[in-house]
């Protein structure tokens, strides 16, 4: 991680891998709908260590690399500002997330990005792992597009850290098989997305599924008229064509965008 000590990495790597065991803890025991594990955990496992490894082997900098080499050559917006550290660092995390539910909303608008972004929505249950669901092919666009935000604005190097960790905690969160308590999901929803706001993102049905892009802030849904409060009747989880045992299976998810 080119900007920031080995120490760093080693600490967001931890802190994922502890958020990850407390959810799937949580959810084991008071999970909000049935979701097996088996075959379909080993596969979006699976597909987690390809798009780590993808990721590795393609894309040299990461976010943290092209904001320390921009910094470097005084690219970007934020590097022709005097800014003060602590607001930099906010409107870099706010600037990202806004730059993430853009990128989420084009993935289901764009028939290209569709069809890779359908391998992390063919999943027909809904947990933790479900965050770790995608095919390698759009996390390597992916990786491309949030560096090219990152240079293009000239982003801090610890605000582009921060915003990884909390992100990718924040998708844990939002896809964690559990519900707030009743008391807290209105106040909490209306700051940041809850696992119940995003279950619904995850509707077989097509009006939901395009709806609650968000990940960290809940605003950007309510702002740009994309949120859905509350599931019309039941909600089945995933894709009405894939409503059996194909999205547990590895390599028919990879395949998945490339089939007719």
């Amino acid at each position: 991680m080119d900007g920031l000590s080995p120490q760093a990495e080693w600490l967001a790597l931890g802190a994922m891998a502890a958020v990850f065991g407390l959810f799937a803890a949580v959810e084991l025991a008071r999970p909000a709908r049935a979701a097996p594990k088996g075959q379909r955990w080993v596969t979006n496992l699976a597909l987690f260590a390809i798009d780590t490894l993808a990721v590795r082997l393609l894309v040299p900098l990461l976010m943290v690399g092209a904001a320390a080499l921009a910094a470097k050559e005084g690219w970007g917006l934020f590097n022709q500002l005097a800014l003060p550290d602590w607001l930099a660092i906010l409107l870099a995390i706010i600037a990202l997330d806004l730059a993430l539910y853009l990128q989420h909303w084009a993935t289901h608008r764009v028939p290209l990005l569709w069809r890779l972004h359908k391998v992390h929505h063919s999943d027909p249950a809904f947990d933790v792992t479900t965050a770790a669901r995608f095919h390698p092919f759009e996390i390597v666009l992916s990786m491309g597009y949030k560096m090219a935000v990152v240079v293009a604005l000239g982003l801090p190097v610890l605000g582009v850290f921060l915003f990884e960790l909390v992100f990718n905690i924040a998708t844990l969160f939002t896809h964690a098989n559990f519900a707030l308590p009743r008391a807290l999901e209105r106040p909490v929803r209306a700051l940041l997305v809850t696992p119940t706001m995003h279950r619904i993102h995850h509707s077989a049905k097509e009006r939901e599924a395009n709806s609650n892009y968000g990940t960290l802030l809940s605003g950007w849904d309510r702002l740009f008229r994309t949120y859905t409060g509350e599931a019309e009747g039941k909600l089945t989880i995933g894709l009405g064509e894939y409503q059996d045992q194909r999205p547990h299976k590895l390599g028919w998810s990879l395949l998945l965008p490339f089939r007719k």
